[in-house]
């Protein structure tokens, strides 16, 4: 009896999503995006990798209102799926992972953070393995499925699925529009750290890893300021506060990843070193 296990490099559903992000990362920062090609020259119509990503958009996005409804529905997602050539996807997947390799760095770019990885995965242990490989796994995850499926859709709408039927034309302008927008908003507002910050976190989408060491390095650099400007704080009551958000510091750049409540905090932790700065000018 085999163990069902999920393989990131060989998820159609995540591969395309880590894609999409990279294009939307690329975008943001004015850069010609690799994975955009890659995309085109993979998931054209007729590849059996689109016929694939149809069935993982299927399960994560298609509801039903009963239990015996989704099964049904879940049964004839499996029976699509044998339709596919086995030979032609693994090929075209290894075609894929290497075209990723040459032009990103494969680790940094599996690294990526994916809100919904659980559903992707267990997409892939139905669609990769049988109920003989390993019965109680398998089982859990079907019922897995189906309570997603009849879950009622009042999420939001992934925006992978929207930015990903668009032409390329109106990916890029949307992105682009995002970016000035928010630049028009809050630029004369914020301090150099805080964009600086924004734009590390813009460019995790792609590479997690990258923000958890810019957010230690950072802690650093903040609670060396925060140890300078308390000497300038008559308060004695708030240089106690000082040393308490110093010591919180630590344990976020402790932590083992890197939320987005998180990245909010440090916003905050830029703000009182540019209040605290002030009373230096004074």
């Amino acid at each position: 009896m085999s163990r069902i296990k999920h393989s990131k490099v060989k998820n159609t559903g995540l591969i395309f999503e880590l894609l999409v992000r990279q294009v939307a990362a690329d975008t943001m920062n004015n850069k010609q995006s690799k994975a955009l090609q890659i995309i085109k020259r993979n998931f054209s119509k007729d590849s059996e990798l689109s016929k694939e990503l149809k069935l993982y958009r299927a399960l994560q996005e298609e509801k039903f209102n009963t239990e015996s409804k989704a099964e049904r529905f879940l049964d004839a997602i499996i029976r699509s799926k044998r339709s596919i050539s086995e030979s032609l996807l693994k090929r075209e997947k290894y075609n894929l992972i290497k075209e990723i390799r040459n032009a990103y760095n494969i680790e940094d770019f599996f690294k990526a953070r994916v809100v919904n990885y659980k559903l992707h995965a267990s997409v892939y242990k139905l669609f990769e393995f049988a109920e003989a490989d390993d019965p109680k796994e398998y089982i859990n995850t079907k019922f897995q499925l189906v309570e997603h499926i009849c879950t009622a859709n009042t999420k939001q709408e992934s925006a992978v699925p929207l930015l990903a039927t668009e032409n390329k034309d109106v990916r890029l302008l949307a992105s682009k529009l995002i970016v000035d927008r928010f630049n028009e908003k809050y630029s004369s507002n914020l301090t150099t750290e805080q964009k600086v910050l924004l734009r590390n976190y813009i460019n995790s989408v792609t590479n997690s890893t990258s923000l958890k060491e810019f957010i230690v390095k950072e802690t650093v650099t903040l609670r060396e300021q925060l140890k300078t400007l308390k000497l300038l704080v008559p308060s004695k009551v708030l240089k106690i506060k000082i040393d308490e958000v110093s010591n919180l510091l630590t344990q976020l750049s402790k932590k083992h990843a890197i939320e987005d409540k998180d990245v909010l905090t440090m916003l905050r932790y830029y703000e009182l070193v540019s209040e605290l700065k002030k009373i230096k000018g004074k």
